[in-house]
């Protein structure tokens, strides 16, 4: 059951990605943007239905938190990891003194409001989060009006707007199905294994709900098209922080599970290896063994976390 819940999320994201982003090209929004903010949303969208439908439910907060970070760790190390090896990963200027900033600034805010007061994710702290969220897409569609990029390579196909709002609309709809087949099933399986949610939610659901970002990723650096790789990622990752951990921690008030601490600060870890990583080098990109030592990183810290 899981296995085709995550099928039909990734049929939903897709949809909703190429739906958003035929839009989002007639407007003349450039590649980087793209990947900043529509595709990162649409790659997104797994996450945010997923930790929707578990926030709703009171016996899954845990893999409502779990499931964002293990997300997020999951862009960098292996995502990010893997599009290195096909190709190496430029970072525009920008991206490195802005964006990646920011996601690591995410963490941080999500680590300060976990442990001050009661060690919950309360309404406010949601609306905190939100308040950044805003803050991140205004700055970043000034940047795009004031500093337009030539596309590195049409790749986005432009199609009628009637048939984009629908591949959005029947992309939402799967992701809404998927998601109610694959919380459940999560919680079944953390119970059948005797060990936590927020394991499951960092390893199987986490994995499951970045397949988007990989595909996206991959596909982007094959095609020599790294903006979109490294922004796709980088901006998911904000995402996932700034709006979906916001809107699940606004809908329900959610516990702080036990181990954050180590996840948050591997999370935070991922961000600085790509800041240094990208500012580093002269080329502003990331090569292929540091690819290599993201997913052996990734892999230490799953072993780690599992036994």
């Amino acid at each position: 059951m899981i296995i085709s819940g995550f099928a039909v999320l990734v049929l939903g994201a897709n949809l909703l990605v190429d739906g958003a982003s035929s839009l989002a090209k007639k407007l003349k929004i450039s590649d980087l943007i793209i990947g900043l903010t529509v595709v990162a949303f649409g790659t997104s969208a797994p996450e945010l239905v997923v930790n929707v439908i578990a926030s709703v439910k009171p016996n899954a907060t845990d893999i409502a938190i779990s499931n964002v970070i293990g997300s997020n760790i999951v862009n960098i190390f292996i995502i990010l990891g893997f599009s290195a090896l096909f190709h190496p990963i430029k970072s525009e200027k920008t991206t490195t003194l802005f964006d990646i900033p920011l996601s690591f600034f995410a963490i941080v805010v999500t680590f300060l409001l976990a442990f001050t007061g009661d060690r919950i994710l309360s309404r406010t702290d949601g609306l905190v989060m939100l308040g950044f969220f805003i803050a991140f897409i205004y700055f970043t569609t000034r940047r795009s009006i004031k500093h337009p990029l030539i596309p590195l390579e049409e790749n986005i196909k432009i199609r009628k707007t009637g048939i984009s709002i629908l591949m959005i609309s029947c992309g939402l709809a799967a992701l809404i199905g998927g998601a109610e087949i694959i919380v459940p099933s999560a919680i079944r399986i953390a119970e059948n294994l005797g060990i936590s949610q927020a394991v499951i939610g960092l390893t199987i659901v986490a994995l499951g709900t970045s397949l988007p970002e990989l595909a996206t990723s991959v596909v982007a650096a094959i095609k020599k098209n790294s903006d979109i790789a490294l922004g796709n990622i980088i901006g998911s990752n904000i995402f996932n922080i700034f709006l979906i951990l916001g809107v699940s921690s606004v809908i329900r008030p959610l516990p702080i599970y036990r181990g954050i601490g180590i996840d948050l600060t591997m999370g935070a870890l991922g961000s600085v290896m790509v800041f240094v990583f990208v500012f580093g080098s002269k080329s502003h990109s990331i090569k292929k063994w540091q690819g290599l030592l993201l997913i052996f990183i990734y892999l230490m810290y799953a072993i780690f976390k599992i036994f």
